[in-house]
């Protein structure tokens, strides 16, 4: 240990000197192409971005033998730190490759990403993308309760239909990666559901290293509601708010042009996350079936519509016929809760009508809470 772990310029300065590296703008990428263990761990998981390789590439404080030794468990070393644990589960790589060839390939297409400063090229004109944009108005959802599939969107918006993905296979319900519209480099962050832990960590490492970059971000709102269940548990629910505020700092800070484009649902925390309108997007366009709201009017409680409240009668009827029978307190509460139904029916459907019309784009964009409704097929030109 003494010498090489406690002084200034031992073992541990490699990763000093990643983190000061990175702050200087200097890009690091690496390829796990074997075994990384202790502190060899951190050197491609402080990367900007990292690709590892299946069956070969494992990453580990300690490996097999030494957790054999600490408590008499074999382990594989794919259990323990392989690709698909480290690609899927964990999320210290950032980009999966089936062999050294695709992984190589990869990492050509990161550097390209680097938006370092080039030779300059002659001018060109991009290339359209593979499927027509025009066919973005028929994918267009009717309702906005159902999650369009955002990749179908980004293969009609990015030149060549081209898009390097980032962590394609971490917190999949959002979609972060880079590609090119008429030529101009961006980053794009796209809803693919709602924004779950992962999910949100995985942003908040994306909007970072466009903002190291100086990449613009293209934001996709694309937000389905959740259906109505269980509430999920505490400690899970937190920490998906945890990583939720850590994304939506990183957004709020990045110094970069940011435009959101609503494609479909989009409701409460979800808005922030996905700089909405209270995070200054440079630029904020609506599909015409976008909805944009604090809630989802369709989570409130079913409320029966009106003629259908049969009594008194027909519910201790119900309640006999199951064995059951009202307590005394019951039965002298239940006129009383009658009377307040069909006194505040009106104003809960009001309620919910109001919200149902307030949440729709033509609402949002006649007060100019944005700067205007775009069609579909327009997306890629505007």
């Amino acid at each position: 240990q003494s010498e090489l772990f406690p002084d200034k310029l031992h073992g541990g300065r490699i990763f000093y000197n990643e983190a000061i590296m990175s702050a200087m703008g200097i890009p690091q990428v690496a390829v796990v192409c074997g075994s990384c263990v202790a502190g060899g761990a951190y050197v491609p998981t402080m990367a900007e971005e990292s690709v590892i390789i299946d069956k070969i590439g494992t990453l580990f404080l300690a490996g097999p033998p030494l957790v054999k030794a600490a408590t008499g468990e074999d382990v594989s070393p794919e259990d323990l730190g392989g690709a698909r644990l480290h690609s899927q589960v964990s999320g210290c790589t950032d980009h999966f490759a089936a062999s050294e060839e695709e992984a190589f390939e990869c990492i050509r297409n990161v550097v390209s990403t680097l938006n370092c400063e080039r030779v300059p090229e002659e001018d060109r004109d991009p290339d359209s993308p593979l499927y027509s944009p025009e066919e973005l108005l028929g994918l267009a959802p009717l309702d906005y309760g159902r999650t369009l599939p955002v990749k179908l969107i980004l293969s009609r918006l990015v030149d060549g239909s081209r898009f390097q993905e980032f962590k394609a296979a971490y917190g999949t319900t959002l979609v972060t990666g880079f590609g090119h519209v008429e030529g101009h480099l961006v980053g794009i962050v796209a809803n693919n559901g709602e924004l779950a832990h992962s999910a949100a960590l995985k942003g908040s490492h994306f909007v970072q290293l466009c903002g190291q970059r100086g990449i613009p971000i293209l934001f996709l709102q694309n937000t389905a509601p959740q259906p109505a269940g269980p509430a999920s548990l505490p400690q899970a629910h937190a920490s998906r708010l945890k990583a939720q505020a850590s994304m939506m700092a990183a957004v709020a800070c990045v110094a970069v042009p940011k435009i959101t484009i609503v494609v479909g649902g989009c409701f409460g925390g979800d808005s922030y996350v996905m700089c909405g309108r209270s995070f200054s997007p440079n630029f904020l366009f609506l599909w015409p079936n976008a909805r944009v709201a604090l809630v989802d009017s369709r989570h409130f409680p079913t409320v029966p519509p009106a003629g259908c409240w049969t009594g008194e009668e027909l519910e201790l009827k119900q309640l006999k016929a199951k064995g059951m029978y009202l307590p005394v307190s019951a039965v002298v509460f239940f006129p009383l809760l009658c009377c307040f139904y069909c006194a505040f029916k009106p104003v809960l459907f009001s309620a919910l009508s109001r919200l149902e019309e307030e949440s729709s784009a033509f609402y949002s964009s006649s007060r100019l809470w944005d700067d205007g409704i775009i069609l579909p097929q327009d997306t890629r030109k505007v």
